[in-house]
């Protein structure tokens, strides 16, 4: 990341629910502050609110705890319901990022499960995208259909075809390259046949749709339980935080600092 440039936007989306988008902002936050970057969350998913209530958590941990633990600006979009004042509104978001650009070094945009025009909205600022994808073949026809007798992909999925739309859209707006990252989330600890396959097809999809495959996180109860804290795994062993940390603990700090070597791996 260039400090002297607008900011970096980071675009965590799946048209599936539950695949650890909130999760994965959080971490990537705390880990860019850690880095000495400004960072702002936009929560787009604003009605459900997971990554905000995350922060929210945050907050008042270290409040009743008074620490000074690390805590990106946030924002929350919900969606207009009266379909007539969508237009306005698509406005009002374009404006609010835009702002939002020129006084950060990065901002993560965390999408809902569901395409509706926020999540339109947020992929039109996209420099870098993650789309984490969990560990079943099912999951993968967001990208592609596919043979697994013949083991050859069929024709895009939804998703896919999507992110084809956004990547020329973003061609039309002078921006030529989409550093698009394919995470596998909550992958099993075991090593199966199909976990296999998962990964064998994702390399192969790779290829045809332009991303890279971010090896991923194994499914940890600890984001879980960190969540009801506010807490990371980045925030173990600090300064602020002096936790002892497992061996999950540590496995998982390795986890996030791979997916942040794909966005800078300066």
């Amino acid at each position: 990341m260039d400090n002297s440039k607008k900011a970096h936007i980071i675009v965590v989306s799946n048209e599936k629910g539950g695949t650890g988008k909130s999760t994965i902002s959080m971490h990537l936050a705390i880990k860019l502050l850690q880095e000495g970057f400004s960072v702002a969350t936009i929560d787009m998913d604003g009605r459900q609110g997971t990554l905000s209530r995350y922060i929210e958590n945050r907050q008042n941990f270290c409040e009743k705890n008074k620490l000074a633990l690390p805590i990106p600006v946030h924002y929350k979009f919900e969606p207009q319901e009266n379909y007539s004042l969508i237009p306005a509104d698509r406005g009002r978001v374009d404006h609010e990022i835009g702002k939002l650009m020129t006084s950060y070094d990065a901002i993560i945009i965390d999408t809902p499960g569901n395409k509706n025009y926020l999540f339109e909205e947020a992929h039109k600022f996209a420099d870098t995208l993650i789309t984490p994808i969990s560990d079943s073949l099912i999951d993968l026809n967001v990208l592609s259909e596919i043979d697994f007798d013949s083991g050859k992909a069929g024709k895009p999925g939804h998703y896919a075809n999507y992110i084809w739309d956004v990547k020329k859209y973003l061609a039309s707006q002078g921006k030529a390259y989409l550093n698009w990252i394919v995470v596998g989330n909550k992958i099993s600890a075991l090593n199966s046949r199909n976990k296999n396959l998962f990964f064998e097809y994702l390399e192969k999809l790779s290829k045809l749709y332009g991303f890279r495959v971010c090896p991923g996180f194994k499914d940890r109860v600890i984001y879980k339980e960190l969540f009801l804290e506010g807490l990371t795994v980045l925030d173990m062993q600090t300064d602020e935080l002096k936790r002892r940390m497992s061996v999950s603990h540590i496995a998982a700090k390795r986890e996030i600092r791979a997916l942040a070597e794909f966005i800078c791996p300066e």
